[in-house]
């Protein structure tokens, strides 16, 4: 009778230890941020099949469960609230940087490891131990794309077209920190509305400004908007941007109003590396559409979520968070992560990145530059 028991007890532990591991994605698959937040949890969703048919994590598959946001703020602290009581293992976005902002002080109070697509300097300068990057922070991203029009342009004068949200405002006060020092002045700030639709009125100030170039800093269908009116009022002066002004929804959207634009992505479809080459064929089969940076970030960081609870042996959301600050993880030894990166203490990523340029409705990769810790 006793080793019955035992052996009940021990099959009862047994299952215990193979009931899923449960992940929630807080993402935007409806509104404004529709486009960014689809992408980034396919993304997850691609990474999370090809786990659990390997066998899952510690011998545990994988549950996601991905929400809505609906590119709400206040929606997005609802869900973060509800994956805190389903005892999530870990919390994959929100994309947008205003919804991750209010979300992760929910997941912070509960020690729940927090991935985010959101690029505001501001996300990883309030001390939360909790939450990483799958994107280039703007104090990181910035300097970069400034050191390109000071040194590689014959830009002197620049306007600036960023969206009215944490996103935007974060993004032209990095650009201007950025630009300080250089002999590039910004001229104009023109402010624009998420999900505007017309930007005559913008496209107006930047020529009326007289700058010699334009610094692109909106979402992706805004962007798409704001090139095609460029175009539409004879705009043929350098545009420039970050990773959302050449994204592929934004190739997709602009036409040929797209070609010409340059931006600094962080993460490209289009990168050389073969690893990504792979992923991005097998996003194509999967989903009949190609992906953006996002659907790479979703991507990459489940598989960041697999590599480092390996490595600490066990589902400890704590523990998670505090084994990957400061942590370098190669490609080589990780495929799934697609490139080398390394979180700092604040739980910013670093990586390589590339200069993009779209030619003939392409996003053409002209120069690789390195990561920040790697100048």
């Amino acid at each position: 009778m006793k080793h019955l028991v035992t052996a009940l007890l021990l099959g009862a532990s047994g299952l215990a230890l193979a009931q899923p591991v449960t992940i929630y994605g807080l993402v935007e698959l409806s509104g404004a941020g529709a486009t960014s937040g689809t992408n980034f949890d396919n993304g997850v969703k691609m990474a999370v099949k090809e786990i659990n048919a390997a066998g899952g994590i510690l011998g545990r598959k994988i549950d996601y469960i991905s929400n809505d946001t609906q590119s709400n703020p206040g929606i997005a602290k609802s869900l973060a609230q509800k994956a805190v009581d389903q005892e999530a293992y870990v919390v994959m976005g929100p994309v947008f940087s205003g919804s991750i902002m209010v979300s992760m002080a929910e997941t912070r109070r509960a020690e729940i490891t927090n991935f985010t697509g959101g690029e505001a300097a501001s996300i990883t300068q309030q001390g939360n131990p909790y939450i990483f990057r799958t994107s280039f922070t703007q104090a990181t991203a910035m300097p970069k794309v400034a050191r390109y029009i000071s040194e590689k342009t014959q830009i002197k004068k620049l306007a600036v077209i960023y969206v009215n949200n944490d996103f935007g405002k974060g993004g032209l006060d990095m650009i201007k920190k950025a630009l300080d020092k250089s002999n590039v002045k910004i001229v104009a700030e023109i402010s624009t509305e998420s999900g505007q639709v017309d930007f005559s009125s913008p496209v107006i100030k930047a020529k009326q400004s007289e700058a010699d170039g334009l610094f692109m800093y909106t979402n992706e269908e805004e962007s798409a908007r704001a090139l095609r009116e460029l175009r539409k009022q004879g705009y043929s002066k350098p545009v420039i941007g970050e990773t959302t002004l050449t994204s592929q929804k934004v190739v997709e959207l602009a036409g040929d109003a797209a070609n010409g634009a340059i931006a600094h992505v962080g993460l490209t479809a289009d990168a050389p590396q073969p690893l990504i080459k792979k992923f991005s064929e097998a996003y194509l089969r999967e989903y009949k559409f190609k992906t953006d940076h996002n659907g790479l970030k979703g991507y990459s960081a489940m598989y960041i979520v697999k590599a480092m609870t390996e490595k600490i042996g066990k589902f400890d959301s704590k523990a998670l968070a505090a084994a990957l600050h400061g942590v370098s993880l190669s490609a080589k030894d990780y495929p799934g992560i697609l490139m080398d990166m390394s979180f700092d203490q604040n739980g910013d990523i670093d990586r390589e990145s590339f200069m993009t340029r779209v030619d003939n409705g392409k996003q053409v990769i002209f120069e690789t530059l390195p990561a920040m810790n790697r100048k």
